[in-house]
């Protein structure tokens, strides 16, 4: 199994940074992504943002310019960002992992870890 463990979620004013993190571990075979996506109350899960092996991103059209994703030296672990938030940038944010194995990808998730942006 893979687990991932978040950390950084929290209450910030409008206008103001997190930083989020997530650090897979387990049997990891061979990451093709790691991704930020979030829910809100009554919402569906979206993209946030997306790092791939190569080192490609994208981000959801609400973020660019004020959210950055990045791995870590240890390419197991991402992070996320966040600047110039919100109050519609509250949401749980769950971590994504995207592991090949074979001819086949897999999803893990972590536990979420909740944003909420207030004043």
């Amino acid at each position: 199994q893979v687990q991932l463990v978040e950390s950084g979620g929290g209450l910030v004013q409008p206008g103001g940074s997190l930083r989020l993190s997530c650090a897979a571990s387990g049997s990891i075979f061979s990451i093709n992504a790691m991704a930020w996506y979030r829910q809100a109350p009554g919402n569906q899960r979206e993209l946030v943002a997306v790092i791939t092996s190569g080192g490609r991103t994208n981000y959801d059209d609400s973020v660019k310019g004020r959210f950055t994703i990045s791995r870590g030296n240890a390419k197991n672990t991402v992070y996320l960002e966040m600047n110039s938030l919100k109050p519609e940038d509250t949401a749980v944010y769950y971590c994504n992992v995207k592991d090949r194995r074979g001819l086949n990808e897999y999803d893990f998730w972590g536990q979420g870890t909740q944003v909420t942006v207030t004043s």
